[in-house]
């Protein structure tokens, strides 16, 4: 599986084969590393209130005492304890960023809390002096040799590697690589994205929509259950019995299927849009506000976020042109003249008229046709489409 880092960077993950002994030693490190983003957070708080400065450069400063007054965080290795106070001063950086810009509250990053023991899941960050592959093995400083399931080769060096174990329990590496465009052959074809929750995705080509396949809602009788075992078995006050641990990883499980179906379908859909045209206008849409909306469940099992971040980096790896376009009034606009209507169509009006040109298309096809029309392609050539036609009336 591979994610977007930047546009110059790519990760590539890999499941690990974990022996005890190794598990206890990165168990260890987390706790070390751990401990040193609480104090972190410690400092933080305590510099807020005496309104000093806390960058990473105190913060350093402050590792170093540290490792010399307890010999136990000395016993760890030092990479991924700097790595922790970099990822806790961006995570400051970009919480304080927010609170600058006035965003509203549910738009804010939150500043960074105290990770609790039990509940926050190891993950361990190295850079290109902390870690080397040696006869196919992750070998990471402190003397912890990982044995790594290549189920694809690494196309490059690596330059940094992320160590961290899943709800299920399973280990897993990921390498950042420099990214590789890999171009596709020219189509000479365009095409307009636009979001929704009846369909994930409503594109100026027929062939190319993706609908809904409601993974999470086939999937809620399953976790319903499960989640009902952990109620039951739950001891509050006291350690979780090996029946709530059974129930939780049966849940953790359910929840993973459910999550790697989604990317799946999303990663396949996306390469064949980006295969089958040369340019990309997608609808730059924030899906936050739905969540206190009517449409909530649905919004939320679409994933819509992931699939718009898939798109992406799709995109970016096959040297295609891709657009964000902002979706204000992309639903009151005619994708053929350009009016506007007078009034906003409520969701239940699912077919657009234009009063000024007569034209009736679908809303979500209107939409996405508006996406092309602002981000300064000519939809007329969309898909074959001849000019003169109606956008809803398109060559198959």
């Amino acid at each position: 599986m591979s994610g977007a880092i930047d546009s110059g960077k790519v990760r590539y993950t890999y499941r690990l084969r974990v022996s005890s002994t190794a598990r206890r030693a990165l168990l260890a490190e987390w706790d070390r590393c751990r401990w040193v983003w609480n104090q972190c957070v410690a400092t933080s708080r305590a510099a807020h209130k005496a309104r000093e400065e806390c960058g990473p450069a105190r913060l350093d400063r402050m590792l170093t005492g540290w490792r010399a007054e307890h010999s136990w965080l000395r016993e760890g290795a030092s990479v991924p304890q700097q790595q922790v106070i970099r990822d806790f001063a961006k995570a400051r950086a970009k919480a304080l960023k927010d609170i600058k810009a006035r965003l509203p509250v549910r738009l804010r990053a939150g500043m960074p809390r105290f990770k609790k023991k039990g509940l926050a899941r190891p993950s361990l960050n190295y850079t290109r002096r902390g870690f080397r592959l040696k006869d196919g093995r992750l070998h990471l400083a402190g003397g912890i040799v990982l044995t790594v399931v290549w189920s694809r080769d690494l196309p490059a060096d690596p330059s940094s590697v992320r160590v961290y174990r899943d709800s299920l329990g399973h280990w897993y590496c990921s390498f950042v690589i420099p990214a590789e465009v890999q171009p596709l052959p020219e189509t000479g074809r365009v095409v307009g994205v636009d979001w929704g929750v009846k369909e994930i995705a409503t594109t100026t080509s027929d062939a190319h929509d993706l609908p809904h396949p409601e993974y999470g809602k086939k999937a809620a009788a399953r976790l319903a259950r499960y989640q009902r075992r952990m109620a039951r078995r739950r001891r509050r006050g006291q350690a979780p019995s090996k029946g709530y641990l059974k129930a939780r990883k049966q849940a953790a499980r359910a929840y993973k299927k459910v999550a790697r179906q989604r990317a799946h379908t999303a990663r396949r859909w996306a390469k064949k849009l980006v295969r089958d045209h040369d340019a990309l206008t997608v609808e730059d849409f924030r899906p936050k506000f739905l969540a206190k909306s009517t449409m909530a469940r649905k919004a939320a099992d679409a994933a819509i976020t992931a699939t718009k971040r898939e798109l992406i980096a799709m995109a970016r790896k096959h040297g295609r042109t891709l657009r964000l376009v902002h979706p204000a009034y992309s639903t009151m606009d005619c994708g053929r003249c350009g009016a506007r209507t007078k009034h906003a169509l409520p969701l239940s009006e699912r077919t657009y008229t234009c009063t000024a040109c007569g034209t009736t298309s679908p809303r979500d096809k209107n939409s996405a046709r508006v996406m092309l029309i602002r981000a300064g392609l000519n939809p007329d050539g969309v898909d074959r489409a001849r000019p003169g036609r109606p956008p809803d009336d398109r060559a198959a």
